[in-house]
């Protein structure tokens, strides 16, 4: 894994890619412009951003927003919704059709030190075959930053925080997915019992999903 610059570096710098949509039809630079257009009129220009390249894999950047007045720090993947993702089971991959995302996390404070593991899960599909979806879970392996009682995500239903943004037909829509942080009992009770079921009993509780030192959620 290389970076590119600076860890959550100058926010003015160059994305690497430019340009909206065009006569020649869905480039990845139109994609990734648009998306980026519809975070920041969600969000406000970033605080930082950050790009990482794996092995093998195009680059994926992560943009940082906040903190907000409630200190909330928000980030989101730059780089997944470029390309469609495929079904593990098809012969042929659909370079056109195929559910286009990107992942966005909201923490209490910030964590630039999540940017490896967000980079991480945003590679999976170029890198596992995996098509990320509302209901599923990321594991890192890990702690999620250095010090975080979580080493896996939730992915949760899109369209609550950030729009999902329609392109060109015949193209899915890039859908933004929320990232619930899960402590390692929450995971396991997850693959046990389900994500509506974790996602009831987060609620039950009261639980503060942006706080990163939270103690998981009552299991009994």
């Amino acid at each position: 894994m290389a970076h590119d610059f600076p860890l959550f570096g100058d926010p003015s710098g160059t994305s690497g890619h430019s340009g909206g949509h065009d006569s020649s039809g869905l480039t990845r630079e139109a994609v990734l412009a648009a998306v980026e257009a519809r975070l920041l009129t969600t969000f406000g220009e970033p605080s930082g951003r950050a790009a990482v390249t794996f092995l093998g894999t195009d680059r994926i950047e992560v943009l940082r927003f906040g903190p907000d007045a409630e200190g909330l720090v928000r980030y989101a993947t730059l780089g997944m919704s470029a390309a469609p993702m495929a079904d593990p089971t098809s012969p042929v991959a659909d370079q056109v059709r195929g559910p286009r995302v990107e992942l966005v996390l909201t923490v209490r404070g910030g964590r630039d030190g999540v940017l490896r593991a967000l980079a991480t899960f945003a590679a999976t599909p170029q890198v596992e075959g995996l098509v990320v979806a509302p209901g599923g879970s990321l594991d890192l392996g890990s702690p999620l930053w250095e010090g975080a009682p979580f080493t896996s995500v939730l992915t949760a239903e899109p369209g609550g925080l950030v729009p999902d943004l329609e392109l060109d037909e015949p193209a899915d829509p890039v859908r933004f997915l929320p990232l619930l942080p899960m402590t390692p009992n929450e995971a396991g009770w997850k693959r046990v019992h389900g994500a509506a079921a974790l996602e009831e009993r987060w609620l039950k509780h009261g639980t503060d999903l942006r706080d990163p030192e939270r103690r998981a959620v009552p299991l009994d």
